[in-house]
């Protein structure tokens, strides 16, 4: 097809597949750090996604999002339903290849931010508001922010801010959200009290592991060529990635005096989250700046929740919203044009400005989303409740809302309910952990 370059196209099929993956490799994350019957549960928010993200993305969610702008705030309805996105490309997104392929490449994106999301609120919300509350966000949250930064045309994106996939849109969008959340549904039964430990620190290992390798497609295909630019994303992700795993175990080394696995998985993880916004504006020296920042202070950070008095289950502020914020600033501190001509430079190549253009992007993001969230998780509750009974709480989200159980313990059988006889998750006494191995699991 004309002005098709099938080098970019095999490149961005191949991204895309890879954003696809990081939505499992985040349940896996997840599912590992939460207690054994909530693993169900936990892995079901972001597998989940895969379906609701899709249907409500091709539905009209891409249409707002990336359509032709109203306002500079949101796009118009004009592809609803893909409605004349097909194979030709589009030059104002990607002129080189499919336009339906930058849809599906955006898909991908829009599946896991809300993904992200239910960290905050693991092992305690009803299913069935969950899914109204993913719907609502898409529309009413995702697809305006990802408009104004990534939009033609998009206030934000016009304002000259530096969001090269995702710091702002994806990560601090998710994470103050996810604080939302944490504050209206309320504390886990127990929390700050009893040692909710993770229950399978391998599954979070594996889950990290999937996540390092599906950014690759996440950074370096938002490039949208398979040129020089998509090269240093792939770079400048893995370094600040791996800075980030070291600078995280260090200071967990000095503060407790011991590294961890679970340090390692995070650290990696708040890396990919803070090199995101900048991947295709920095060199790798920088890299390495961003993300040992990162791992430090997204190490610290976390403990605020047990000083601010929230549950935040998995980390989700500390993490994707420090991280995020740090990656955004030190965007408009290292970028430079040497790297990417069509962007800005920062600080440190001479204009100041950016900081500030990097701060008014942020700070607008998060008052629009820890806001916005806020009005439609009350309006849920109102209407049928976000939180599951203490009684279902303390029985587990496997059970009380999916009929099943994560795994075949203690000689009984998991699997579904057969009969009435519910699997090892009820029948068996619930662990006493007394371990910490992680300082946000910490009791204070």
């Amino acid at each position: 097809m004309q002005n098709i370059n099938t080098g970019d196209t095999a490149w961005m099929l191949i991204s895309t597949a890879l954003v696809m993956f990081m939505t499992p490799g985040l349940a896996l994350f997840y599912g590992g750090m939460v207690r054994n019957k909530n693993v169900l549960g936990t892995l079901m928010h972001s597998f989940i996604m895969l379906g609701v993200g899709t249907i409500v993305w091709i539905l009209y969610g891409y249409s707002l999002a990336f359509g032709p702008d109203k306002f500079h705030i949101i796009g118009d309805l004009s592809w609803i339903g893909l409605k004349g996105v097909g194979m030709a490309p589009n030059a104002d997104y990607a002129a080189t290849i499919p336009h339906i392929l930058f849809m599906a490449f955006q898909m991908m994106f829009a599946v896991i931010t809300p993904a992200l999301i239910t960290g905050a609120f693991a092992e305690r919300i009803k299913f069935s508001s969950f899914l109204v509350f993913m719907v609502a966000w898409m529309t009413f949250i995702y697809s305006p922010v990802a408009h104004w930064v990534w939009g033609v045309d998009g206030w934000i994106r016009n304002l000259g801010a530096l969001d090269f996939a995702g710091g702002t849109v994806v990560h601090i969008n998710a994470a103050f959200a996810a604080l939302a959340a944490a504050l209206i549904i309320g504390k886990r039964k127990g929390f700050g009290k009893e040692a909710m430990q993770p229950h399978n620190l391998p599954m979070t290992l594996t889950g990290a592991a999937i996540l390092w390798f599906g950014w690759f497609g996440f950074n370096a295909g938002s490039a949208l060529t398979s040129g020089g630019l998509a090269a240093v994303a792939f770079v400048v992700t893995h370094v600040a990635t791996a800075s980030a795993a070291l600078g995280w175990i260090l200071i967990e080394k000095i503060k407790t005096g011991k590294p961890t696995t679970l340090g390692a998985a995070s650290g990696a993880v708040a890396g990919l989250v803070a090199i995101t916004p900048a991947s295709g504006y920095v060199g790798p020296l920088a890299a390495v700046a961003i993300g040992f920042t990162a791992g430090i202070v997204c190490y610290l950070a976390i403990g605020l929740k047990f000083k601010l008095g929230y549950d935040d289950s998995l980390d989700v502020v500390g993490i994707h919203g420090v991280g995020g914020i740090i990656g955004a600033l030190l965007t408009g501190v290292f970028a430079t044009t040497v790297i990417n001509p069509a962007g800005f430079n920062g600080l440190l190549h001479g204009n100041p400005k950016q900081v500030l253009i990097q701060l008014v992007a942020i700070l607008v993001t998060i008052g629009y989303s820890f806001i916005g969230s806020g009005i439609i998780l009350k309006v849920i509750d109102a209407v049928m409740g976000l939180r599951v009974s203490e009684e279902d709480e303390v029985t587990g989200l496997d059970l009380s809302q999916h009929n099943e159980t994560g795994y075949a313990l203690g000689g009984f059988g998991g699997g579904t309910m057969e009969h009435g006889i519910p699997g090892s998750a009820v029948l068996r006494p619930e662990t006493s952990f007394t371990m910490q191995a992680h300082p946000a699991n910490k009791p204070q």
